[in-house]
């Protein structure tokens, strides 16, 4: 992604796909399927899946019925294979898109995870929208277009999959760059994730809190290990430093707010809690 916007494909189709695996027309996808698997009782069981009511809650908590045997469209979320299936036919759009040879014509490559998607191109973002917005309609999906946006890379910055691309601003002698960087929302699901783990209803050993709290943050750190991080392991560790230090303060009833038996020395030290600017420095496996 960070090499093609730098080679030029800084014209962004930056893409959203409204309720996509509601919407996943059922014969069009059975079509996918059976290209794939012939046995006639395997396709069967896959279409009766489709085809099983599902209960839900909206956003009021109220319950309500989705699917059944009337249903023709929308494989249910969080089911096993609804990621294999959603997956099979997006296909059809990545498919067309390399026979139609869009790619030549666009000068544009399109970038893909599942359905999220983006189109990077040369300077003929508007024409590659507007021939992906036909397509969806002929596959039964809809573009968000509340959320669908065209953004010139070298001026504005896009999110995707967890990552921020765009200008970025060198520090040091203050030139701008195109870069990439862990977006603000997912360093704020980190910090929720931590505090999930830091609660004081945590009756586990130190050591057990300790081991699961690196587990997380190790985690997350090798995913978001391209671009420029500092800044976001940064926040990250004084973050992690203030709740160990609450956790640890509360659970052994010190008076104090504990910032020099707790100090950061403590916690990234003998404490051995993960420090990311470690990570980020290679000084901590």
């Amino acid at each position: 992604m960070h090499k093609l916007l730098c080679a030029g494909h800084a014209d962004v189709v930056d893409a959203d796909l409204s309720k996509y695996f509601d919407k996943i027309p059922h014969r069009e996808l059975m079509q996918c399927v059976a290209r794939r698997i012939v046995d006639r009782e395997m396709l069967r069981l896959v279409k009766m899946w489709l085809k099983a009511p599902v209960e839900e809650r909206d956003e009021k908590g109220n319950r309500k019925m989705t699917g059944g045997r009337k249903s023709t469209c929308g494989t249910p979320q969080g089911g096993v294979a609804s990621p294999l299936l959603a997956n099979l036919y997006m296909n059809r759009f990545l498919k067309y898109w390399q026979i139609t040879e869009r790619g030549k014509a666009f000068q544009a490559q399109v970038v893909n995870y599942a359905d999220d998607f983006v189109i990077l191109s040369c300077r003929q973002a508007a024409e590659a929208l507007d021939w992906t917005r036909k397509v969806m309609t002929r596959l039964g999906l809809t573009l968000n277009e509340a959320k669908t946006k065209l953004r010139d890379a070298r001026r504005e910055s896009f999110d995707f999959l967890g990552y921020t691309f765009g200008p970025q601003h060198y520090r040091k002698d203050g030139h701008w760059y195109l870069g990439a960087s862990p977006s603000k929302r997912s360093v704020a699901r980190l910090r929720q994730k931590v505090n999930d783990v830091l609660i004081p209803s945590n009756t586990g050993t130190w050591p057990e809190v300790r081991d699961r709290l690196n587990s997380i943050l190790r985690g997350w750190s090798s995913y978001f290990s391209y671009g420029t991080r500092r800044l976001a392991y940064r926040a990250v560790d004084n973050h992690v430093a203030e709740r160990v230090r609450h956790f640890l303060r509360r659970r052994h009833q010190m008076p104090s707010r504990g910032t020099r038996v707790l100090a950061d020395e403590v916690i990234f030290g003998p404490l051995g809690v993960l420090r990311l600017r470690g990570v980020h420095l290679g000084t901590r496996p």
